[in-house]
């Protein structure tokens, strides 16, 4: 059996490591509300490095608009690196698996694992419920290393709530610290979406 406690740690050792990179504690910016100006046009300059196979994520017959107001009651849960426990806190990845979670959706615990996770949208005509996926704090890194869940698209205007570093889990929108970090927003919420018929996107990723 104690062969068996390495192979156990360097696991979970992963899963910390990659679940988040984006909210690992570090100095930044308080992310908060946008102010940029509705029908400013975003556009990823990210170029992702590998290739990251699709992921089919069924989401049922969940309602968008129970998901987001079930994510909106996390609000003010602190952030904890590698956390998904409402009581002791949440990393980004943490806090999409809990509210996913909650309807009964298996989603990758592994932030990078969503790049190609449903249909890319332009940020321009996302929904709520939409995925909103980031860099890491390194906009040159090439790999998503944090994400959201859209609440609101106002002509334009897009915000989404997420787990910070900063102030836990929190409403943010596309400010001049988020949108360098940009890469995609992903819509998961199809009916009889195929995945599989999706050419993977380029990314990097821990093998």
């Amino acid at each position: 059996m104690s062969v068996k406690y390495p192979r156990i740690l360097i696991v979970f050792a992963s899963v910390l490591l990659f679940s988040c990179t984006a909210t690992k504690r570090s100095a930044r910016p308080s992310p908060g509300i946008s102010s940029i100006p509705s029908g400013t046009p975003i556009r990823s300059k990210v170029v992702l490095k590998n290739e990251v196979k699709p992921v089919e994520i069924n989401t049922k017959n969940v309602s968008t608009k129970d998901l987001v107001g079930f994510a909106k009651l996390q609000l003010g849960v602190p952030y904890l690196w590698g956390g998904m426990d409402r009581k002791k806190g949440f990393d980004c990845s943490g806090f999409i698996s809990y509210v996913f979670s909650n309807f009964n959706i298996s989603v990758p615990r592994i932030t990078y694992q969503f790049t190609n996770a449903g249909v890319d949208i332009p940020i321009e005509f996302s929904k709520p419920g939409d995925l909103i996926l980031f860099t890491g704090s390194d906009a040159n890194s090439g790999v998503v290393g944090h994400m959201g869940i859209i609440t609101e698209n106002n002509k334009g205007n897009v915000t989404f709530i997420h787990a910070s570093s900063s102030r836990g889990v929190m409403i943010s929108g596309m400010n001049s610290y988020f949108i360098p970090r940009f890469v995609r927003v992903n819509r998961i919420f199809i009916p009889e979406y195929k995945p599989a018929n999706k050419k993977p996107s380029k990314n990097t990723a821990s093998k």
